[in-house]
C-alpha cells in the first residue's frame, strides 16, 4: 500500500515537470510550475508532521495499530517459520493462531543448531 502511495506521488511530480500545454482552455488557471509543485510537497510534508502536536490522540491511536499489525506479523512469520523448519510438515500442536497463548501452555524452546 504504501509502495502504491510513493509510486503516484513520485509519478504526479513527473507529469508536473514535463511542459505539456496543450488542450489548455483559454480561462483556465496557469499551470502550476515544478518550483511550486516542490513547495506545496513540502508544506503538505510539513503538515502531516505537524499533525502529532494538533491532534495527539489520532497518533496514539495509529502508533498503537502500528505496534499491533507488527505484534501480528512478527507472529505469524513465526509460525510459518516454525512450520517450515518441521521437517515432516505437520502443525506442531502447541502452536496457537490467536496472539493470546492459552493459559498454562507454554510453547517448547527449541535448541539452537
Amino acid at each position: 500500500m504504501f509502495f502504491l502511495i510513493r509510486m503516484v506521488f513520485w509519478f504526479s511530480l513527473v507529469l508536473l515537470v514535463l511542459p505539456l500545454d496543450a488542450g489548455r482552455a483559454p480561462g483556465s488557471p496557469p499551470p502550476v510550475g515544478p518550483l511550486q509543485a516542490i513547495s506545496a510537497a513540502r508544506e503538505a510534508i510539513g503538515d502531516v508532521a505537524g499533525l502529532c502536536e494538533r491532534k495527539p490522540d489520532v497518533c496514539m491511536t495509529g502508533r498503537a495499530a502500528f505496534e499491533t499489525i507488527g505484534s501480528r506479523a512478527r507472529e505469524g512469520a513465526r509460525i510459518a517459520y516454525e512450520l517450515l523448519d518441521d521437517a515432516s510438515g505437520d502443525a506442531d500442536a502447541t502452536i496457537s493462531t490467536g496472539s493470546v497463548p492459552a493459559p498454562g501452555k507454554a510453547a517448547p524452546v527449541r535448541p539452537a543448531g
